[in-house]
């Protein structure tokens, strides 16, 4: 089977939904935790970056290491689909800038594409992204411009989480507690089916152009 990396930051946010496109495509996702110290080796490979309850430019001593591991890879060319912290360190990689926003973003969330489509889907963040040089807008929602972004058509940068499953909220509810603002009870399923249907297209349509070119 194929290997692709995958980052994650917390032992709560984990591939997710991610996970089950994966193991349907017979890839193996080989996961490394950057907050535990884990990076693989600076290269071209493809990568998935997932989220984290930090500040992306004001976290922990282990997310300098990662930004200066993202910049390396993508000078060697490396295809990245960012989520959440992880679109804000490759918008930072690629000359952006991230900022806090007014309100945090949280809970069941319109985003509106670029193509005149929209979707729900699940946000928790309180830092905006400023889009690098050259960047192309691709989604927004009402409180957050940049919700997706393109720098090349291996590069892709998300604000929203579309791999948060209904397994995945549960466990993001029960280790934040009351600090959590996603919903609780029985998963709006119809809402989740349609997130995992756009993310199983994007990700099929981002992994056979960078298997093309990598």
């Amino acid at each position: 089977m194929t290997t692709l990396n995958l980052i994650q930051h917390h032992p709560a946010e984990g591939p997710g939904a991610i996970a089950d496109w994966a193991a349907s495509r017979s890839l193996t996702l080989k996961i490394f935790r950057a907050d535990l110290g884990q990076l693989p080796p600076v290269s071209a490979a493809p990568v998935i970056v997932l989220g984290g309850p930090y500040e992306s430019q004001a976290g922990p001593a282990w997310l300098e290491n990662e930004r200066q591991w993202l910049a390396q890879s993508l000078e060697h060319g490396a295809a990245v689909f960012a989520i959440c912290l992880g679109a804000q360190l490759l918008a930072l990689s690629l000359g952006g800038n991230v900022r806090r926003m007014e309100r945090p973003e949280t809970g069941w969330t319109t985003v509106k594409f670029a193509d005149g489509q929209s979707m729900d889907v699940l946000e928790w963040h309180e830092d905006a992204i400023d889009l690098p040089p050259g960047a192309q807008l691709l989604a927004s929602s009402e409180h957050c411009e940049q919700q997706m972004y393109r720098t090349r058509p291996t590069r892709l940068g998300l604000q929203f989480h579309p791999e948060w499953n209904a397994a995945s909220v549960a466990t993001l509810n029960a280790h934040f507690a009351g600090d959590s603002p996603l919903p609780r009870g029985e998963q709006d399923s119809a809402a989740h089916a349609a997130v995992f249907e756009w993310l199983q297209a994007t990700l099929d349509e981002w992994w056979n152009v960078s298997s093309a070119t990598h």
